[in-house]
């Protein structure tokens, strides 16, 4: 039986390192614990990931769309965001730039409605 073991960065984006604490600065894929802790913590930071885009995408580029049309967007968002969170996640601030985008993004909304309601 060989013991793979990899390597966790020390320093992680704040998100990330929040999701990926415990870990210790490596990761023995045979034990069973460590290997949970890690599942757990990129599922999370997938999920917050998930979240922020979605946010993101209705604050800023969403329209009425069908139902087929709309459930294949939230198909894609949620594969794309897999593909970047197992890429990306924890090398690049990924979730804090979306939290970002999506607070801009919602402003925009929030005064665009604004004005409109008042003109």
């Amino acid at each position: 039986m060989q013991n793979t073991v990899i390597e966790v960065p020390d320093n992680l984006w704040p998100v990330a390192d929040f999701f990926m604490q415990g870990l210790g600065s490596e990761v023995n894929l045979a034990n069973e614990d460590e290997l949970g802790l890690l599942i757990r913590g990129f599922f999370f930071l997938y999920i917050t990931i998930v979240v922020l885009a979605i946010l993101a995408y209705k604050f800023g580029f969403a329209k009425k769309l069908s139902l087929m049309k709309s459930a294949v967007i939230y198909i894609l968002l949620f594969i794309g965001m897999f593909f970047l969170t197992l890429i990306f996640g924890l090398n690049l601030p990924l979730a804090e730039s979306l939290f970002i985008i999506a607070i801009v993004m919602g402003v925009y909304r929030l005064r665009l409605h604004q004005e409109r309601k008042n003109s």
